[in-house]
This record gives C-alpha cells, sequence and structure tokens, in this order.
C-alpha cells in the first residue's frame, strides 16, 4: 500500500482543548442557560473566564458561574484584584475568543455605538480584533428581536466583524411564541467549537447520502443493512464546520440532524435516488455514504405474508439505480462543476475492491471501508483512494476522521480549480 500523503494521527483531545474563553452575560433570563453552557465548555477542554454586567448578576449569581469554572468571575472594572486595574486588558489579552451569551438587545445597541460603560462592553471594545473573535448570541422578546433597529444593528455589527449568531423559536419568558430565544448550550457550543475548524469548504455546497435503505417485502417487512448513518451524519457535520451549506438525504436511522444541516428523509432506495438527484442540480460535492439496498422485490405483498402457507415465499428480485454512479453521469459532474465522493463498505480484500469501485463507478474518489467493523460503531478506520495511490486513515472517532476526510476533498477540489 502506498501512502503517498503518509498516515494521518490523531491526538486524543476534546475539541477545546488548550482554548481559554472569556464567556460574557448580559440581562436577561437566557442567563440560566449560560451556567449549563459554562459546564459544557469546561467539560470539552476549555479554560473559562467569566464576566458579567449588574444586569446579569440579578438572573444568576457569580458564585454559581465561579463554581461552574472554577475561575473567578468579574463584574465591575474597578475589581481590586487586577493591580493595574485594568481588567478590560488583562482577562482578554490571553483569549482565544468571546462569547457573548446572552446578548441583549441594548447590549449589541452599545457595542454598535462603540459604548464601553461597563466592564464587559469595554472588553469587547478593548480586545484584539485580530486574535480574539467576538460572538454574540442574541435573547429577546420576539417584538424586540424583529425590530428595525435591531436588524439594522445585528447588520452593522456583523459587517464590524462579530459572529452574530442566529436564534431560537418557542415559548418565551414573557409568555409570547416567537423568534428571538437564545440558541440552547449545546447549539453555542457547536458554533464555538466549528469557529475553530478551517472552513476549507467555505460558499460550497454539499450533498450526502448518509443510513441504510429498507426495501419492503409486505407491510410489516422488509430488507435492510446494519448501517446506522453515524459516518454519514459525522460528515454532514464536519462538512458544515467548514463552511458549506450541507443538505442530508437519510434512510431510516435515529439519529438528530446535525446543528445547520438540511436534512431529507426517505426509506427506500427509490426514494432515496429521487431525492438525491432533486438537489444535485444545486451541489458542488456528492458524498455518497449511504449503504444502498443492490436490490428490491418486484412485488411488495398487499397484505402480511403468513407463516407456514404454500411453504417458504419466494421473490423476484429487481435491481435497485446506481444512485452514485447516475449522479457521476449527471450534467454537473460530467461538466466538472460537481465532484463526487463514494464509500466502499466491504468485508474483504478492501484496498483492490475499493480502487474497482471506484473505477466502476467513475467518480475521482472512493473511500474504503470495513462494514462489519464501522456498522453501529463511534469510531472507524477508512482508505481514501484515488487514481494516485491510497491514503490510510487510522482507527479514531467518526467525525474526528470526518473533518480530516473534508480537507482531503477541499485539497483536491482546489486542486482542480487551479488547473
Amino acid at each position: 500500500m502506498r501512502n503517498y500523503r503518509g498516515s494521518a494521527t490523531l491526538r486524543p483531545m476534546s475539541d477545546l482543548s488548550n482554548k481559554h474563553i472569556v464567556l460574557g452575560l448580559s440581562g436577561g433570563i437566557a442567563c440560566y442557560k449560560a451556567a449549563e453552557l459554562c459546564r459544557a465548555l469546561v467539560k470539552e477542554g476549555a479554560t473559562v473566564q467569566v464576566v458579567m454586567t449588574e444586569a446579569a448578576a440579578q438572573f444568576v449569581t457569580p458564585v454559581t458561574m465561579q463554581a461552574l469554572s472554577n475561575q473567578p468571575v468579574y463584574v465591575s472594572q474597578w475589581d481590586p484584584r487586577e493591580p493595574n486595574n485594568m481588567a478590560h486588558i488583562n482577562l482578554t489579552r490571553h483569549a482565544h475568543a468571546m462569547l457573548v451569551a446572552p446578548a441583549s438587545a441594548d447590549f449589541m445597541a452599545k457595542l454598535l455605538h462603540g459604548r464601553a460603560d461597563d466592564l464587559l462592553s469595554l472588553m469587547c471594545l478593548a480586545r484584539s480584533l485580530d486574535t480574539v473573535p467576538l460572538l454574540l448570541a442574541p435573547a429577546m422578546n420576539k417584538e424586540m428581536w424583529a425590530h428595525p433597529a435591531t436588524q439594522r444593528n445585528m447588520a452593522q455589527l456583523r459587517h464590524d466583524g462579530a459572529h452574530v449568531l442566529g436564534v431560537g423559536q418557542g415559548d418565551q419568558a414573557c409568555g409570547e411564541v416567537g423568534d428571538g430565544r437564545m440558541l440552547e448550550p449545546d447549539e453555542l457550543l457547536y458554533e464555538l467549537i466549528a469557529l475553530f475548524q478551517p472552513k476549507v469548504l467555505l460558499g460550497k455546497k454539499v450533498l450526502i447520502s448518509a443510513g441504510p435503505t429498507f426495501e419492503a417485502i409486505d407491510p410489516v417487512r422488509g430488507i435492510t443493512n446494519l448501517s446506522s448513518g453515524k459516518m454519514g451524519f459525522a460528515l454532514a457535520r464536519a462538512a458544515h464546520e467548514a463552511g458549506a451549506e450541507v443538505h442530508v438525504v437519510a434512510g431510516p436511522v435515529s439519529l438528530t440532524t446535525p446543528y445547520g444541516v438540511a436534512r431529507t428523509d426517505v426509506r427506500s432506495a427509490l426514494q432515496m435516488h429521487a431525492a438525491v438527484m432533486a438537489q444535485v442540480e444545486h451541489a458542488d460535492v456528492f458524498i455518497a455514504t449511504a449503504a444502498v439496498a443492490d436490490w428490491r422485490p418486484a412485488q411488495v405483498a398487499g397484505e402480511k405474508i403468513k407463516k407456514g402457507q404454500d411453504g417458504l415465499p419466494s421473490f423476484e428480485w429487481v435491481e435497485n439505480p446506481d444512485i452514485l454512479a447516475d449522479v457521476a453521469l449527471s450534467n454537473r459532474a460530467q461538466a466538472g462543476a460537481l465532484y463526487c465522493v463514494g464509500f466502499a463498505a466491504e468485508t474483504q480484500y478492501l484496498q483492490a475492491q475499493a480502487q474497482a469501485k471506484r473505477v466502476r463507478k467513475g467518480v475521482p474518489l472512493m473511500v474504503g471501508n470495513l462494514g462489519p467493523a464501522t456498522f453501529g460503531q463511534d469510531d472507524n478506520a477508512l482508505l481514501v483512494i484515488d487514481e494516485q495511490g491510497t491514503l490510510e486513515l487510522p482507527r479514531a472517532a467518526k467525525l474526528a476522521l470526518a473533518r480530516q476526510l473534508m480537507a482531503e476533498i477541499a485539497s483536491r477540489i482546489s486542486t482542480k480549480e487551479q488547473v
């Protein structure tokens, strides 16, 4: 086996290991979510410096945040613990990012105008623009969120370089229902993790098929396989982290849609084929991770087939369409505007069979793995195969492998576009 790029290695680290995060809280009932977020950041390996406004301290106490962060919490610019009395300078100089969650409408309006009348706003203004990105997680009543002034302020803050995140929709503390809820702690954690991932697919549209298909025999039975869809969903998350707009076509799986990813659910191979082909014209990259059934019964029984009636049932089989091959023959792929990646799940002779499948399907890149060793598992090992050779990605968490694979795909696309 020729490793033309060398074998990859992974360090057993959490996504935010060695990251120092300043977590700011402005006033709002969503401060209660910041406590859970702080715990999640620490669990993910980050050190967290909490800074609160006086209004935020009305909703959750500094003592609570200190216990969760294991760091002293700052509220006042005049905190005597800073020997030079410059907390607004000292607390951001070694930070990797600053996240204000919740960011109230008033606080964002203050930032827009460069006002700095408390410690948290001072820190936002005094941080290094080049080394400390600012993320804002808005939280407010739906009418405040929809107000033209708020929308103008957010647009200008984005123009000034801040990462203004979206909001959730649902019940609000005031009793109304609508947009304006702060994102949930797991969503904010994702946004922060994604911030540090290289944006190697920025502006690209990625289409991914994932999971098994189910081919009905009768109303209650069918044939399927052991694919869990975990690798495909990890790829969807990794592509979104890399800056792509992502759409996943999923067979019957019990997985949560990755944050920020669009999803179409299907059941059979024919349904997956139709859903994929409907999206192909909008995609720049297609990754076929789904374990699609090769055959289906020609006829589906209208009622449950009973055991013992007329002996063993017999079926006439029909071959399902080849989704990857059909996508590779599409106009966009043939014109070089769509980059196709296939997955080969084998039980033996992995390299030879995956390479043969790549040639047979007419795609530039094939990823091989051993089906019994990956189906349903949280980790995997991959062979990345193109016409130049084979790259081995040793066994690791599927998300870690997915990120490596996105880098490989992006590198090939970039080389192709430069030719």
